[in-house]
């Protein structure tokens, strides 16, 4: 059988590792090289190989390839893969295969008339990794798959953009280009995150958030954040950046219920950390124009045919059709090198794009100071101050169990006291209510510390709680929630009350809550203490604290986290050095019943808590309803203890009269 005949459309850059690799197939009697079209010409004799200046003189020539491959720029892709169907060849085109979703549509009609095959050069498709991952998800071995999240930290230079007109362009000459981090660069990782979460086909994609930036001077995104819904239910996030510190290997991590599988692509190594332990191995890879080859020869199925970049294609459309990136400011860029070496740093974006994977959230949702403006929503203001923002928790992943919560929350000063989504436990959000364990439910996010198994594990038994009813005014917001399982059935209906108000020392925030069942019978509350966990008691009022310093927690009775935690008190205060500044909170237990104990973490997370059920579970009745009411003074700079203890006996006594905002401000 004669080989087939190849011809390779671009001869410069990545297109010469094509070139070297037909020139070895060729050797070996696999394919035979045609020709080259390139409208630059060659930098060595070509070995041989006749040179054409674009792909129609090759064809105008007589040559008549049975493959071509194209190795070109992308907006060019589209219109060079059809004319090498129409002349009758199969095509290997380089990735992305082409710039826009109409394109695509184009593409896939042709090979289907012509009968001709595409074949995308998305490398990381040929290795074998992905058949092991697919067999050790299979075999139960990571549990249910959760989500899969992509980091790819890279770096590039000035030099690299003004290397070609269309580097780093959305649009050459009215020509789609799309040329950013995620369709381009970092596009392995993409369609290879993608591919483990079970999106091949243009079908098994939901929707998809593309929230873009640059730091460079460019059209096109060079920091985003992709978040992808599947049929599958499996959320696909990729965090990718060309403006890191130090560029690292993209990793591809699949999260399951009892374990997590983690994938170089460029290096093809697996970490597998599941059930049955610990394990690293290093994958084969195939070529891709080898496999498209075999295929011709024997009718295998391709690695990487046209249709399974189509969860890949409505990424790149819904990155083609987004806003265009926005650019991130000086202040948060340092500019390293000299020439065209320059290039970016954006600080600290290796961590922002880790914790937003971690949580499925954009940066916008993260709040990174930055990042695009999220649309308006409701904030709790004193004397016209705001002071605390007021989120419905619907942009909040199903796992983390989405939920209304307050965040920023900041004193008078701008020392912002609340953090959400972290990194550590991307599941604590902010000031507000959640619980563990609400009839078998968890509203609290996370994993589930079960009585059978003493142990967290991840279980499909996450809720939400849906915010029904709205109403601010003069600072107070009056909130009507359902507390639903997982199948969206009430289990509780909850009255909420957010109250702003100022004081002399900063301000109040007082929050009321009245619990009552939804399902004609009391229901049981928990949590991992009333599940067994020795001093794991959270659940009900939590204020995930924002990142600090020099933490110093105390009560009436007690001082230092393991003095205070578990403890009862009327108050509690927190004293810390925030990013912007010192800020004591105090906070104020007003509620007829005050034996909740406290729930502190300062070392391992700065978090406190009052527990509704630390050690025994409690119930919501299905009449009078269970209620909490707690105070939180929120206070620039120190307070000391005696001072401390007043505005707790003030709280406690309701003498929350304010001074006058002048006076506070002077």
């Amino acid at each position: 059988m004669t080989a087939p005949g190849v011809v390779l459309v671009g001869g410069h850059g990545y297109a010469t590792r094509h070139l070297e690799h037909l020139r070895s197939a060729e050797r070996s009697g696999e394919a035979r090289l045609l020709g080259v079209a390139d409208p630059r010409p060659p930098e060595d004799d070509a070995g041989g190989v006749p040179w054409f200046d674009s792909l129609d003189d090759l064809l105008d020539a007589g040559v008549a390839p049975q493959v071509v491959v194209v190795s070109t720029p992308p907006h060019t892709h589209a219109p060079l893969a059809l004319r090498a169907m129409a002349a009758g060849a199969d095509v290997y085109v380089e990735k992305p295969p082409v710039s826009s979703w109409a394109q695509f549509v184009a593409l896939e009609e042709a090979a289907r008339d012509s009968g001709r095959v595409v074949q995308v050069g998305f490398q990381s498709l040929g290795s074998e990794a992905l058949g092991i991952i697919d067999r050790s998800v299979r075999s139960g071995e990571i549990g249910d798959v959760l989500a899969v999240g992509a980091v790819g930290t890279w770096s590039r230079t000035v030099g690299y953009y003004d290397r070609s007109p269309w580097a780093g362009r959305r649009v050459l000459d009215g020509v789609d280009v799309v040329d950013g981090v995620a369709t381009n660069p970092l596009a392995h990782a993409v369609v290879t995150a993608l591919r483990l979460a079970g999106a091949r086909r243009a079908e098994d994609v939901l929707d998809v958030d593309a929230d873009l930036y640059h730091a460079h001077t460019i059209d096109s995104d060079d920091t985003s954040l992709i978040r992808v819904r599947t049929t599958s239910g499996v959320a696909v996030t990729l965090g990718l950046t060309l403006c890191a510190q130090e560029q690292t290997a993209p990793t591809i991590r699949v999260r399951g219920t009892l374990g997590t599988i983690e994938l170089s692509y460029t290096t093809d190594e697996i970490t597998v950390d599941g059930v049955d332990g610990r394990r690293t191995l290093t994958a084969g890879r195939a070529h891709l124009l080898d496999d498209l080859l075999t295929h011709r020869a024997t009718g295998a199925d391709l690695l990487s045919p046209l249709a399974d970049s189509g969860a890949f294609m409505r990424v790149l459309e819904a990155v083609r059709v987004a806003d265009p990136p926005r650019q991130i400011p000086p202040e948060a860029v340092t500019w390293t090198g000299t020439g065209r070496d320059r290039r970016p740093v954006v600080h600290d974006v290796d961590a922002l794009l880790a914790r937003a994977v971690t949580a499925q959230a954009t940066l916008a949702e993260l709040g990174v100071p930055w990042a695009r403006t999220r649309p308006a929503r409701d904030v709790l203001d004193v004397g016209g101050m705001p002071v605390a923002e007021l989120r419905d928790g619907s942009d909040v992943a199903p796992t983390l169990s989405p939920r209304p919560y307050l965040h920023p929350v900041s004193t008078l000063g701008g020392v912002v006291t609340t953090d959400h989504l972290p990194a550590d436990h991307a599941w604590h959000l902010g000031a507000g209510l959640a619980i563990q364990d609400v009839d078998g439910t968890n509203l609290w996010g996370g994993r589930t510390y079960t009585a059978e198994d003493r142990a967290y594990v991840w279980r499909d038994d996450h809720g939400r709680v849906r915010l029904d009813h709205h109403a601010r005014q003069d600072g107070v917001a009056d909130q009507v929630l359902t507390w639903c399982a997982p199948s969206g059935a009430p289990l509780l209906t909850e009255r909420r009350r957010w109250e702003a108000s100022p004081a002399r020392d900063g301000w109040w925030l007082d929050l009321s809550t009245e619990l009552r069942s939804a399902t004609g019978s009391p229901v049981p509350l928990g949590g991992p203490g009333s599940n067994g966990r020795a001093g794991g008691g959270y659940g009900g009022f939590f204020w995930r604290v924002a990142p600090c310093t020099d933490v110093h927690v105390r009560t009436a009775e007690a001082d230092g986290e393991q003095a205070v935690h578990g403890t009862t008190s009327s108050w509690l205060a927190w004293t810390a050095e925030f990013a912007s500044g010192t800020a004591t909170l105090v906070f104020v237990t007003v509620h007829d019943d005050d034996t909740d104990p406290w729930f502190v973490r300062s070392a391992g997370y700065p978090g406190v808590g009052l527990a509704l059920a630390w050690d025994r579970r409690t119930t919501a009745p299905v009449d009078e309803p269970l209620r909490r009411r707690v105070r939180v003074l929120v206070a620039d700079g120190v307070l000391d203890d005696d001072r401390v203890a007043r505005l707790a006996a003030d709280a406690l006594a309701g003498d929350l009269a304010p001074a006058p905002l002048a006076a506070r401000h002077a």
